[in-house]
């Protein structure tokens, strides 16, 4: 990861139309944002994921926010930074690989059987539903659960066509402009509509889950202590959540 790192940054380095001064004190300012979406990154990945690893390939999303930034355009600086810092990661780990072939299998699977639920049902899927879809009783869908916690990793990692195009390596991360034009902010309003109408659909203790941790920015642990569960079943409801959001996404790019 750190060689892929160093050639960022002197690709970001050339580009950049900030002198070094300009540079080296956005760094500094932003570098606590860098080490907190790593941190909230680390908790859901092995712990042979480097946190220092996670760290530097954050700081190349930041130079590169830096480096593209026009703030002529109507867009904060950290919403960019945020985006950039978050993309720079998740490409590190997709260069390692780091899911196993298994999981991604039963992250699609799960997927299907959601979709497939909600469209004979005309509602969001309940857990036993899903389980029965499967084949599975509950207690081996939740074991699922806990193995396809990495799931959210892959909100923007994973391919927009993927059903149709399997060796594409388009990723929603991708998809998001250096710069934002009229139609980019378009789209942007149409993903949020269509994110917003599926947290809508969610149960209510789904919701709380979804909010307590990307809006208020509670750990899953502390999400439990509010809820008066344990950090396990928060962090299955969670996945939960993203696996229906993501059959939400992909159903709007087909």
């Amino acid at each position: 990861m750190n060689n892929v790192s160093n050639k960022k940054y002197e690709k970001v380095k050339k580009e950049s139309t900030f002198s070094e001064e300009e540079r080296e004190e956005m760094v500094r300012k932003y570098a606590p944002l860098v080490k907190y979406i790593a941190g909230r990154i680390a908790m859901r990945v092995p712990p042979n994921v480097s946190l220092d690893d996670l760290i530097s390939c954050g700081t190349m999303g930041l130079l590169d926010a830096i480096s593209k930034f026009d703030p002529e355009k109507n867009v904060k600086f950290k919403t960019y930074a945020e985006v950039r810092i978050r993309g720079s990661i998740l490409d590190g780990l997709r260069s390692l690989d780091w899911i196993p072939r298994s999981v991604r299998k039963k992250i699609q699977d799960m997927e299907r059987c959601v979709q497939k639920v909600e469209r004979q049902m005309g509602r969001p899927a309940e857990d036993k539903e899903i389980a029965q879809e499967l084949e599975i009783n509950i207690e081996e869908y939740y074991t699922l659960l806990n193995q396809a916690r990495s799931v959210d990793l892959l909100s923007l990692d994973e391919t927009i066509r993927d059903q149709n195009f399997t060796d594409s390596k388009e990723s929603y991360v991708n998809f998001i402009p250096s710069h934002v034009t009229p139609q980019d902010e378009t789209l942007t309003a149409e993903i949020k509509h269509v994110v917003a109408d599926g947290i809508k659909k969610l149960s209510e203790k789904e919701q709380k889950v979804i909010t307590l941790y990307y809006h208020e920015g509670l750990t899953l642990k502390e999400i439990g202590d509010v809820l008066n569960l344990t950090e396990s079943r928060i962090s299955q409801i969670h996945t939960q959540c993203v696996v229906k959001l993501r059959v939400k996404l992909k159903t709007y790019f087909d």
